[in-house]
């Protein structure tokens, strides 16, 4: 006999705020008439820190400052003692998403270097001593409810070979580049996630022939307390907005703007990348996620 528990929710994306009613059904697949001593299904909420290989020592002294955070934890019975029929059974639930009592205010999802926001619900089946127990788990997302749109903060800069760090070579690999000048404009460096990133980039000057322009979306993590911070680089995304399609012999014209750069600030709302620091004292100017833009 062979039997299998899967969570199933109603909402495709997996997607919930504060206050909303979690909605599904445990499904529980069956070749034999199973019997149980009892279907659980719990709904857990926690904060984490995860030590990086690289800054192991610097965390020694932070992760004894900060323990796992618990967000949530409920637990409701679906199912008494009993036996469920061959086939397919199903079995609803509805669990509201809300804090503990006294408790701190829901966080968003989170998937970081050295913090991780999880929400999962799990559910359990107890069978008999000589059948092993049946689990399974289905992880879910929080996130806040749609604000007003923050004031534009757009940023301008320019690029040659001067402003460049060069990796390894130093003012000697700069001097060996080709000369060349870009201007790049992000509209704004305030942004939603769930909205893409908007801006230009102009190429005023290139003594080499240009085959693309890449740009890339770094997600820079800084973690800590008094002891010491350390940075690492998450998540990198490339794009590629434009490629040349003339004679690769000959460098592009002055002063041509590529075409608005569009990419959304989070990939997909599955793992959304934002840990606000003001909905949590303990988490408060030890985790700072920033967004950088190189070309």
């Amino acid at each position: 006999m062979s039997a299998s528990l899967t969570i199933t929710l109603k909402r495709a994306s997996k997607v919930y705020h504060e206050g909303e009613t979690i909605a599904g059904v445990v499904v529980v697949d069956t070749t034999a008439d199973l019997r149980h001593e009892g279907l659980t299904l719990s709904m857990e909420g926690s904060v984490n820190l995860q030590l990086s290989t690289k800054n192991t020592g610097i965390f020694d002294a932070f992760s004894n400052n900060i323990r796992p955070i618990n967000l949530i934890n409920t637990t409701i019975e679906l199912a008494a003692a009993g036996k469920i029929p061959v086939g397919v059974t199903e079995i609803p639930f509805e669990l509201p998403l809300t804090p503990r009592p006294h408790g701190p205010a829901l966080l968003e999802t989170y998937h970081g270097v050295f913090v991780n926001v999880l929400y999962t619900l799990k559910c359990g089946m107890k069978r008999s001593f000589l059948n092993k127990p049946l689990h399974t788990s289905c992880q879910f997302f929080v996130q806040y409810r749609p604000q007003e749109r923050a004031p534009a903060k757009p940023v301008r800069c320019e690029i040659t070979p001067a402003t460049l760090r060069a990796a390894g070579g130093g003012s000697g690999a700069r001097a060996n580049m080709p000369k060349f000048q870009l201007y790049a404009e992000l509209d704004s460096t305030v942004c939603a996630l769930d909205a893409p990133l908007t801006g230009k980039i102009r190429v005023d000057e290139c003594a080499a022939p240009i085959k693309s322009i890449e740009l890339q979306l770094v997600r820079l993590e800084t973690c800590g307390c008094a002891e010491g911070y350390s940075k690492d680089v998450g998540p990198r995304v490339t794009v590629c907005p434009v490629r040349s399609h003339g004679d690769p012999e000959h460098p592009g014209g002055r002063g041509r703007r590529v075409p608005r750069a569009r990419h959304p600030a989070a990939h997909g709302a599955a793992a959304p990348l934002h840990l606000p620091h003001h909905r949590h004292a303990a988490l408060q100017d030890r985790v700072r996620t920033e967004y950088c833009g190189s070309v």
